[in-house]
Parts: C-alpha cells; sequence; structure tokens
C-alpha cells in the first residue's frame, strides 16, 4: 500500500508484531501514559482512529491496531490464517502481552472491535480500568433484532464478486457511515487504501462471513464465550457512545448493553451514523476524555 495516500491524515509511526507463522500485526503506539487500546471493525483500520490517537497521545500512550488482512498488517492467503473471530481475539491477547499491557488500560471499541476486545478483556479483566463501547455489540443479536438487511447481500452467493470484486462494502460504509458531514477526498482515500485490489479485501469479505447470526456458525461458540465473559467486566466502568443512524447497529443495540450494563455512562446521538469518530470528534473524543479523568478520580479516592 502506498502510503503516500493516508499521511496526511495519519501522521504516525508504525510498528509491527510477528503474531505468528511469520505474519506481521500493524500497530500505532503513540503517547506515554496509561494506555488506551482502539480495537476497529469491518471494513476500516486503525485510520478511523486518526483523530483520537492525535488528540489523547498527549496525556496517554495510544495503541491502535490493525486486523490480520487490515489496514498495514499482512494479507496471508485463507490456507495461512484462519480470518475468525477466535484468531482476531488471540491476536489481541498476545500483541497485548508483547507490548507487556497488563493493568490500567481503556479499551476503546468499535463494530467487529467489540467482540474482538472486549473478548480479550472478559479474557483478563485485571488488564482493564475501563472500557468504551461504540456502536458495537460482544453479544448475539438482541431479542427481535433481525440480520441487518443491507450487509445480507455480501453474505450471499455473490457476496465474493461484490466485497472483492466491486469494493462495495467498503464503498458503501463510507457512503452511509456518516450523516452529519461527508468524509474528505482524502479521508476517502485513507479509508480505501489498504482495500485496493481483489486479494487485498479478503479480510473484508471473511469478517462479514464470520459473523455468527446461528448456533451452527462456526463462530457461535466464540461469541457465546465472549457474551458469557462480559459477567467479569460488570463492575469495570463503562462508556457507551452510539450514533443512532446507524443502520447495522441500531439502538436496539444500545438497549442491549445499557440491559448488561445499567450503570453505564451514555451517550445517543441522534444525527449521527455509524462512523462516529468521523460524525462527531467534538463530542466523542472530549467524552473519552472526561469519562477517563472521571475514573481515573475515583480510583485515588
Amino acid at each position: 500500500m502506498n502510503r503516500l495516500f493516508v499521511d496526511e491524515e495519519y501522521p504516525f509511526g508504525s510498528h509491527w508484531f510477528d503474531r505468528g507463522g511469520g505474519i506481521r500485526m500493524h500497530h500505532v503506539d503513540e503517547g506515554r501514559g496509561d494506555p488506551i487500546i482502539c480495537v476497529h471493525g469491518n471494513p476500516t483500520w486503525s485510520f478511523h482512529f486518526r483523530r483520537l490517537i492525535s488528540e489523547l497521545s498527549r496525556s496517554n500512550r495510544v495503541i491502535a491496531v490493525d486486523h490480520i488482512g487490515c489496514g498495514f498488517s499482512d494479507n496471508p492467503a485463507q490456507q495461512d490464517y484462519g480470518y475468525r473471530l477466535s484468531d482476531r481475539i488471540d491476536d489481541l491477547e498476545r500483541l497485548l502481552d508483547h507490548l507487556q499491557i497488563r493493568s490500567d488500560a481503556t479499551l476503546v471499541a468499535h463494530d467487529w472491535g467489540g467482540a474482538i476486545g472486549f473478548g480479550v478483556a472478559g479474557r483478563s479483566p485485571d488488564r482493564f480500568s475501563s472500557l468504551v463501547a461504540m456502536n458495537t455489540a460482544a453479544f448475539a443479536l438482541p431479542e427481535g433484532v433481525h440480520f441487518p438487511w443491507i450487509i445480507r447481500p455480501a453474505r450471499g452467493p455473490l457476496g465474493e464478486l461484490l466485497v472483492r470484486g466491486l469494493d462495495a462494502f467498503v464503498l458503501g460504509t463510507l457512503a452511509m457511515g456518516t450523516t452529519r458531514r461527508k468524509l474528505s477526498r482524502a479521508e476517502r482515500a485513507g479509508y480505501r487504501a489498504p482495500y485496493s485490489n481483489w486479494k487485498q479485501r479478503l479480510a473484508v469479505h471473511r469478517f462479514v462471513q464470520d459473523i455468527p447470526v446461528q448456533p451452527t456458525d462456526v463462530s457461535w461458540p466464540t461469541l457465546a464465550a465472549v457474551e458469557s465473559s462480559l459477567d467479569r467486566l460488570r463492575d469495570h466502568p463503562l462508556l457507551i457512545l452510539w450514533g443512532a443512524r446507524d443502520p447495522v447497529f441500531g439502538v436496539e443495540f444500545l438497549d442491549e448493553w445499557l440491559r448488561r450494563f445499567p450503570s453505564a455512562e451514555h451517550h445517543c446521538w441522534a444525527d449521527c451514523g455509524h462512523l462516529l469518530l468521523d460524525d462527531a470528534p467534538e463530542r466523542v473524543i472530549p467524552a473519552i476524555r472526561s469519562f477517563r479523568e472521571s475514573v481515573a478520580r475515583q480510583q485515588v479516592r
């Protein structure tokens, strides 16, 4: 990937971790202080957190990962990597172990990052002191919620052509991901840069294919384990930030989070969509900073 497409919006140094088999996992590691771990979804990458990294790395160590097949991470063939939820959770856990992130971390999870990040947190609750969930889930579809119609074609018989051939999933996300503002040309180029051809869109398609919808799906047991582990996080401070105009993670998912974590601090913006950090960074980043400062004050008492 040509970094000239992203450096304007993403001026960060690169770090790589060998997750095994010579497959490298890219991550950003900026600033000093208590760590903030940013975990992206599909079809984005650590680029989604660029403004958060710039702002919060002034006072904290901000680590933003690229899942395998995404961003600057390697793109292994299907026979060389599983591309399953369990692989993603293992990858993040190994990376944090490698970076010696064992306590006092804040998780910031978006989209698929919820199942992945909360999966790691549920395994080792002491690693995190606080949690942030943005238009995401770490549980099965809430009762009464159907699988989003907008994603169904990408999982169907024409899915590979749509996702890997026509780049429909990336283009659709960029077109519908924001509702308050349009992404700039540089922003769109930055999001698209890692996914410029058939090979580089493998992970995008595999993420869609791997969504656990019913017990017969391969990653259903993994998601069930993540969901079960949420009980171990009930005493963790949780901040929930939501764009109500998200066509995939509707407010029903927010309601489910609040059912499980009734004391969580939460903000829902009626005029925002899925890419919340692009739609309203001036709301989201101060909310995260204020939340973390509040948690720190409570821990000192």
